[in-house]
Protein backbone atom coordinates (compact mmCIF):
# COMPACT_ATOMS: atom_id res chain seq x y z
CA UNK A 1 0.00 0.00 0.00
CA UNK A 2 1.46 3.55 -1.40
CA UNK A 3 1.35 6.40 1.03
CA UNK A 4 -1.51 8.03 -1.64
CA UNK A 5 -3.24 4.90 -0.59
CA UNK A 6 -3.12 5.30 2.83
CA UNK A 7 -3.73 9.08 3.56
CA UNK A 8 -7.10 8.52 1.47
CA UNK A 9 -7.80 5.61 4.06
CA UNK A 10 -6.76 7.95 6.52
CA UNK A 11 -9.26 11.37 5.19
CA UNK A 12 -12.06 9.44 4.47
CA UNK A 13 -12.60 7.45 7.93
CA UNK A 14 -15.92 8.57 9.07
CA UNK A 15 -14.64 8.75 13.09
CA UNK A 16 -12.17 10.85 14.47
CA UNK A 17 -8.88 9.99 14.19
CA UNK A 18 -5.63 11.49 16.47
CA UNK A 19 -2.32 10.67 15.88
CA UNK A 20 -0.57 11.13 19.14
CA UNK A 21 3.42 10.85 19.77
CA UNK A 22 5.38 9.50 22.51
CA UNK A 23 4.68 12.94 24.68
CA UNK A 24 1.32 12.80 23.99
CA UNK A 25 1.15 15.61 21.89
CA UNK A 26 -0.75 15.70 19.18
CA UNK A 27 0.85 14.96 16.08
CA UNK A 28 -1.59 14.56 13.23
CA UNK A 29 -5.52 13.65 12.55
CA UNK A 30 -8.38 13.17 9.91
CA UNK A 31 -10.83 15.75 8.38
CA UNK A 32 -13.32 14.16 11.12
CA UNK A 33 -11.22 14.89 14.13
CA UNK A 34 -10.82 18.35 12.82
CA UNK A 35 -14.88 18.65 12.78
CA UNK A 36 -14.76 16.81 16.45
CA UNK A 37 -12.39 19.54 17.95
CA UNK A 38 -13.82 22.45 15.69
CA UNK A 39 -10.65 23.39 15.02
CA UNK A 40 -8.01 22.92 12.31
CA UNK A 41 -4.99 20.44 12.47
CA UNK A 42 -2.49 23.06 11.33
CA UNK A 43 -3.56 24.85 14.40
CA UNK A 44 -3.48 21.52 16.62
CA UNK A 45 -0.20 19.95 15.84
CA UNK A 46 2.15 19.64 18.53
CA UNK A 47 -0.29 20.71 21.34
CA UNK A 48 -0.92 18.06 24.43
CA UNK A 49 -3.79 16.19 23.77
CA UNK A 50 -5.37 16.23 27.01
CA UNK A 51 -5.28 19.81 27.07
CA UNK A 52 -7.61 20.02 24.03
CA UNK A 53 -9.36 16.91 24.61
CA UNK A 54 -11.65 16.17 28.02
CA UNK A 55 -12.29 12.32 29.49
CA UNK A 56 -14.65 11.79 31.99
CA UNK A 57 -12.20 9.10 32.90
CA UNK A 58 -8.11 8.14 34.55
CA UNK A 59 -6.75 7.92 31.12
CA UNK A 60 -3.26 8.69 31.56
CA UNK A 61 -1.80 5.40 33.61
CA UNK A 62 -3.80 3.04 31.34
CA UNK A 63 -2.38 4.78 27.94
CA UNK A 64 1.23 4.32 29.36
CA UNK A 65 0.77 0.88 30.54
CA UNK A 66 -1.06 0.12 27.00
CA UNK A 67 2.06 1.70 25.40
CA UNK A 68 4.99 -0.15 27.39
CA UNK A 69 3.07 -3.18 26.77
CA UNK A 70 2.45 -2.54 23.14
CA UNK A 71 -0.82 -3.41 23.35
CA UNK A 72 -4.69 -1.42 22.14
CA UNK A 73 -6.91 0.05 25.06
CA UNK A 74 -10.55 0.46 24.94
CA UNK A 75 -12.48 2.78 27.04
CA UNK A 76 -16.59 2.39 26.26
CA UNK A 77 -19.23 5.06 27.01
CA UNK A 78 -17.06 7.75 28.01
CA UNK A 79 -17.81 11.27 28.29
CA UNK A 80 -15.70 13.50 25.76
CA UNK A 81 -15.37 17.20 25.23
CA UNK A 82 -13.38 19.68 23.31
CA UNK A 83 -14.47 22.97 24.88
CA UNK A 84 -16.27 23.80 21.89
CA UNK A 85 -19.80 21.88 22.19
CA UNK A 86 -20.93 20.25 25.24
CA UNK A 87 -19.61 16.35 26.02
CA UNK A 88 -20.46 13.48 23.70
CA UNK A 89 -20.96 9.91 25.15
CA UNK A 90 -18.08 8.15 22.82
CA UNK A 91 -15.69 5.04 22.74
CA UNK A 92 -12.03 5.45 22.45
CA UNK A 93 -10.09 3.10 20.94
CA UNK A 94 -6.32 3.68 21.19
CA UNK A 95 -3.77 1.81 19.18
CA UNK A 96 -0.09 1.53 19.32
CA UNK A 97 1.55 2.39 16.04
CA UNK A 98 3.73 0.16 14.18
CA UNK A 99 7.22 1.09 13.94
CA UNK A 100 6.79 4.24 16.18
CA UNK A 101 7.72 3.26 19.11
CA UNK A 102 5.40 5.38 21.80
CA UNK A 103 3.14 6.84 19.27
CA UNK A 104 -0.87 5.93 19.16
CA UNK A 105 -3.31 6.06 17.32
CA UNK A 106 -7.07 6.60 19.03
CA UNK A 107 -10.37 6.30 17.22
CA UNK A 108 -13.52 8.47 18.97
CA UNK A 109 -16.62 6.58 18.05
CA UNK A 110 -19.51 9.07 19.30
CA UNK A 111 -22.40 6.27 20.50
CA UNK A 112 -24.56 5.75 17.91
CA UNK A 113 -28.53 6.87 18.15
CA UNK A 114 -29.61 3.23 18.93
CA UNK A 115 -33.19 3.11 19.86
CA UNK A 116 -34.05 6.48 18.20
CA UNK A 117 -35.00 4.94 15.15
CA UNK A 118 -37.00 2.49 16.98
CA UNK A 119 -38.96 5.96 18.28
CA UNK A 120 -39.50 7.21 15.18
CA UNK A 121 -40.42 3.69 13.87
CA UNK A 122 -42.94 3.53 16.38
CA UNK A 123 -44.33 7.78 15.43
CA UNK A 124 -44.50 6.31 12.08
CA UNK A 125 -47.03 3.50 13.13
CA UNK A 126 -48.87 6.10 15.37
CA UNK A 127 -49.15 7.81 12.30
CA UNK A 128 -50.35 4.92 10.18
CA UNK A 129 -53.28 4.34 12.57
CA UNK A 130 -53.89 8.42 12.76
CA UNK A 131 -54.82 8.15 9.10
CA UNK A 132 -57.14 5.31 9.50
CA UNK A 133 -58.27 7.13 12.59
CA UNK A 134 -58.82 10.50 10.33
CA UNK A 135 -61.03 8.79 8.51
CA UNK A 136 -63.32 7.38 10.22
CA UNK A 137 -63.70 10.48 12.40
CA UNK A 138 -63.82 12.48 9.14
CA UNK A 139 -67.33 10.12 8.06
CA UNK A 140 -68.74 9.31 10.81
CA UNK A 141 -67.96 12.45 13.44
CA UNK A 142 -67.70 15.36 11.52
CA UNK A 143 -71.00 15.48 10.04
CA UNK A 144 -72.84 14.81 12.93
CA UNK A 145 -71.04 17.52 15.22
CA UNK A 146 -72.39 19.76 12.27
CA UNK A 147 -75.50 18.95 12.74
CA UNK A 148 -75.49 19.35 16.25
CA UNK A 149 -73.70 22.63 16.25
CA UNK A 150 -76.68 23.81 13.89
CA UNK A 151 -79.67 22.37 15.95
CA UNK A 152 -77.97 24.66 19.17
CA UNK A 153 -77.77 27.45 16.81
CA UNK A 154 -81.27 27.26 15.91
CA UNK A 155 -82.78 26.49 19.86
CA UNK A 156 -80.56 29.17 21.30
CA UNK A 157 -82.96 31.51 18.85
CA UNK A 158 -85.61 31.01 21.67
CA UNK A 159 -84.05 30.84 24.85
CA UNK A 160 -83.15 33.10 27.89
CA UNK A 161 -79.72 34.24 28.94
CA UNK A 162 -79.64 31.36 31.56
CA UNK A 163 -80.28 28.66 28.41
CA UNK A 164 -77.86 30.37 26.14
CA UNK A 165 -74.74 29.66 27.90
CA UNK A 166 -75.78 25.94 27.64
CA UNK A 167 -76.27 25.88 23.72
CA UNK A 168 -73.02 28.35 23.17
CA UNK A 169 -71.32 25.50 25.33
CA UNK A 170 -72.59 22.92 23.06
CA UNK A 171 -70.91 25.26 19.60
CA UNK A 172 -68.08 26.07 20.99
CA UNK A 173 -67.21 22.57 22.31
CA UNK A 174 -68.33 20.85 18.71
CA UNK A 175 -66.15 23.38 16.89
CA UNK A 176 -63.44 22.18 19.58
CA UNK A 177 -63.68 18.52 18.48
CA UNK A 178 -63.85 19.30 14.21
CA UNK A 179 -60.67 21.34 14.65
CA UNK A 180 -58.97 18.68 16.71
CA UNK A 181 -60.31 16.40 13.81
CA UNK A 182 -59.06 18.64 11.05
CA UNK A 183 -55.14 18.27 12.32
CA UNK A 184 -55.65 14.80 12.89
CA UNK A 185 -56.33 14.47 9.06
CA UNK A 186 -53.46 16.76 8.58
CA UNK A 187 -51.35 14.73 10.40
CA UNK A 188 -52.43 11.81 8.51
CA UNK A 189 -52.72 13.33 5.54
CA UNK A 190 -48.98 15.12 4.71
CA UNK A 191 -47.79 14.47 1.67
CA UNK A 192 -43.73 13.24 0.83
CA UNK A 193 -41.36 15.48 1.25
CA UNK A 194 -40.05 16.95 -1.88
CA UNK A 195 -36.51 17.21 -1.25
CA UNK A 196 -33.85 19.66 -2.89
CA UNK A 197 -30.52 21.53 -1.32
CA UNK A 198 -32.40 23.62 1.69
CA UNK A 199 -30.23 26.55 3.25
CA UNK A 200 -31.27 25.98 6.68
CA UNK A 201 -30.35 29.28 7.92
CA UNK A 202 -33.10 31.00 5.52
CA UNK A 203 -35.52 28.67 6.89
CA UNK A 204 -34.61 29.70 10.35
CA UNK A 205 -34.99 33.01 9.11
CA UNK A 206 -38.22 32.91 8.19
CA UNK A 207 -39.44 31.62 10.79
CA UNK A 208 -37.97 33.49 13.05
CA UNK A 209 -39.72 36.90 11.38
CA UNK A 210 -43.11 35.02 11.13
CA UNK A 211 -43.00 34.56 15.26
CA UNK A 212 -41.82 38.45 15.57
CA UNK A 213 -45.14 39.44 13.81
CA UNK A 214 -47.29 37.57 15.81
CA UNK A 215 -47.18 35.06 18.56
CA UNK A 216 -43.92 35.34 19.28
CA UNK A 217 -43.79 38.82 19.86
CA UNK A 218 -43.51 38.71 23.31
CA UNK A 219 -39.79 36.28 22.79
CA UNK A 220 -35.94 37.82 22.46
CA UNK A 221 -34.77 35.74 19.86
CA UNK A 222 -30.99 35.04 19.74
CA UNK A 223 -29.27 33.61 16.92
CA UNK A 224 -25.81 31.27 17.09
CA UNK A 225 -25.52 29.93 13.59
CA UNK A 226 -22.37 28.20 11.89
CA UNK A 227 -21.70 30.34 8.77
CA UNK A 228 -20.59 27.34 7.03
CA UNK A 229 -22.77 24.63 7.81
CA UNK A 230 -23.33 23.06 4.65
CA UNK A 231 -26.91 22.65 2.69
CA UNK A 232 -29.47 20.36 3.88
CA UNK A 233 -31.42 17.77 2.12
CA UNK A 234 -35.20 17.86 2.85
CA UNK A 235 -38.28 20.08 1.94
CA UNK A 236 -38.34 23.66 3.09
CA UNK A 237 -41.70 24.38 3.37
CA UNK A 238 -42.04 21.44 5.56
CA UNK A 239 -38.74 22.00 7.72
CA UNK A 240 -40.26 25.29 7.90
CA UNK A 241 -43.70 23.96 9.34
CA UNK A 242 -41.18 21.69 11.94
CA UNK A 243 -39.39 25.39 13.05
CA UNK A 244 -42.29 27.16 13.51
CA UNK A 245 -44.04 24.60 15.49
CA UNK A 246 -40.81 24.28 17.75
CA UNK A 247 -40.51 28.44 18.46
CA UNK A 248 -44.40 28.44 19.33
CA UNK A 249 -44.58 25.76 21.57
CA UNK A 250 -41.79 27.58 23.07
CA UNK A 251 -43.17 30.97 22.79
CA UNK A 252 -46.44 29.65 24.49
CA UNK A 253 -44.32 28.30 27.29
CA UNK A 254 -42.95 31.72 28.23
CA UNK A 255 -44.96 34.02 30.87
CA UNK A 256 -46.60 36.26 28.42
CA UNK A 257 -46.33 39.41 30.08
CA UNK A 258 -42.13 38.69 30.89
CA UNK A 259 -41.30 36.71 27.80
CA UNK A 260 -38.44 35.15 27.40
CA UNK A 261 -35.35 33.82 25.22
CA UNK A 262 -35.61 31.40 21.97
CA UNK A 263 -32.13 30.85 20.75
CA UNK A 264 -31.81 29.53 17.24
CA UNK A 265 -28.59 27.14 17.23
CA UNK A 266 -26.65 25.63 13.60
CA UNK A 267 -23.64 23.28 14.28
CA UNK A 268 -21.98 20.19 11.76
CA UNK A 269 -21.05 17.07 13.73
CA UNK A 270 -19.22 14.96 11.09
CA UNK A 271 -19.72 11.84 13.23
CA UNK A 272 -22.98 12.27 14.05
CA UNK A 273 -24.78 8.66 12.95
CA UNK A 274 -28.42 7.54 12.95
CA UNK A 275 -28.79 3.89 13.22
CA UNK A 276 -32.06 2.14 11.81
CA UNK A 277 -33.53 -0.60 13.08
CA UNK A 278 -32.25 -2.97 10.52
CA UNK A 279 -29.22 -2.37 11.05
CA UNK A 280 -27.79 -0.15 8.59
CA UNK A 281 -27.13 3.72 9.47
CA UNK A 282 -26.57 7.35 8.01
CA UNK A 283 -24.45 10.31 8.92
CA UNK A 284 -26.71 13.11 9.89
CA UNK A 285 -24.60 15.68 10.28
CA UNK A 286 -26.75 19.09 10.23
CA UNK A 287 -27.57 20.22 13.91
CA UNK A 288 -30.51 22.80 14.77
CA UNK A 289 -31.19 23.19 17.88
CA UNK A 290 -34.62 25.77 19.25
CA UNK A 291 -33.88 26.87 23.29
CA UNK A 292 -35.42 28.29 25.40
CA UNK A 293 -35.46 29.36 28.79
CA UNK A 294 -39.44 28.63 30.25
CA UNK A 295 -40.05 26.18 32.87
CA UNK A 296 -39.36 22.77 30.78
CA UNK A 297 -41.53 19.64 29.76
CA UNK A 298 -43.71 17.98 32.52
CA UNK A 299 -41.45 15.20 34.30
CA UNK A 300 -44.41 12.63 33.53
CA UNK A 301 -44.59 13.24 29.48
CA UNK A 302 -40.93 13.96 28.64
CA UNK A 303 -40.48 10.31 27.20
CA UNK A 304 -43.92 10.72 25.32
CA UNK A 305 -43.92 14.11 23.88
CA UNK A 306 -43.71 13.15 20.10
CA UNK A 307 -46.38 10.58 20.58
CA UNK A 308 -49.80 11.47 19.22
CA UNK A 309 -52.13 12.90 21.66
CA UNK A 310 -49.62 13.71 24.18
CA UNK A 311 -49.76 17.23 25.34
CA UNK A 312 -48.16 19.35 28.11
CA UNK A 313 -50.80 22.05 27.46
CA UNK A 314 -54.12 22.67 28.81
CA UNK A 315 -56.63 21.49 25.60
CA UNK A 316 -53.57 20.62 23.56
CA UNK A 317 -54.32 18.45 21.31
CA UNK A 318 -51.17 16.63 21.07
CA UNK A 319 -50.30 16.30 17.53
CA UNK A 320 -47.99 19.15 17.07
CA UNK A 321 -45.07 17.41 18.18
CA UNK A 322 -45.69 14.10 16.37
CA UNK A 323 -46.12 15.97 13.11
CA UNK A 324 -42.49 17.39 13.94
CA UNK A 325 -41.34 14.00 14.50
CA UNK A 326 -43.29 12.43 11.58
CA UNK A 327 -41.45 14.97 9.21
CA UNK A 328 -38.04 14.82 10.52
CA UNK A 329 -38.20 11.10 10.33
CA UNK A 330 -39.83 11.53 6.82
CA UNK A 331 -36.23 13.41 6.44
CA UNK A 332 -34.29 10.47 7.52
CA UNK A 333 -33.28 12.93 10.40
CA UNK A 334 -33.63 12.89 13.64
CA UNK A 335 -35.31 14.45 16.68
CA UNK A 336 -34.57 14.43 20.45
CA UNK A 337 -35.40 16.86 23.07
CA UNK A 338 -33.31 17.64 26.77
CA UNK A 339 -35.80 19.86 28.76
CA UNK A 340 -35.24 20.76 33.06
CA UNK A 341 -37.10 24.04 34.11
CA UNK A 342 -34.93 27.36 33.13
CA UNK A 343 -34.38 25.20 29.57
CA UNK A 344 -35.76 23.41 26.72
CA UNK A 345 -33.71 22.14 24.10
CA UNK A 346 -35.02 20.41 21.00
CA UNK A 347 -32.33 19.54 18.84
CA UNK A 348 -33.24 18.06 14.50
CA UNK A 349 -30.16 15.99 12.71
CA UNK A 350 -30.84 15.71 9.49
CA UNK A 351 -28.68 14.67 6.45
CA UNK A 352 -26.96 17.30 4.14
CA UNK A 353 -27.33 17.65 0.14
CA UNK A 354 -25.58 15.87 -2.22
CA UNK A 355 -22.57 17.64 -3.09
CA UNK A 356 -23.45 18.55 -6.54
CA UNK A 357 -26.65 19.73 -5.37
CA UNK A 358 -27.58 23.77 -6.23
CA UNK A 359 -29.94 25.49 -3.89
CA UNK A 360 -33.01 26.46 -5.01
CA UNK A 361 -35.73 29.20 -4.74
Amino acid sequence: MNEATEGAIWSSLPIPAILIDARDRIADMNPAAEDFMNNSAKWLLGQPVWDRLAVDAPLEGSLERARAQGTPLFVNDVDVGTGARPPLVASLHIAPVSGSPGWMVMLISPRELAGRMTQSHSVKSAAKSAIGMAEMLAHEIKNPLAGIAGAAQLLSMNLGKEDLELTDLIVAETRRIVKLLEQVEQFGNLSPPEKRAVNLHDVLDRARRSAQLGFGAHMKFVEDYDPSLPLAWGDPDQMLQVVLNLVKNASEAADPKAGGTIRLRTFYEHSFRLRRADGTGQVVPLQVEIVDDGPGLPPDIKGDIFDPFVSGKENGTGLGLALVSKIVSDHDGWIAVDSVPGQTRFRISLPRAPRDAKETD
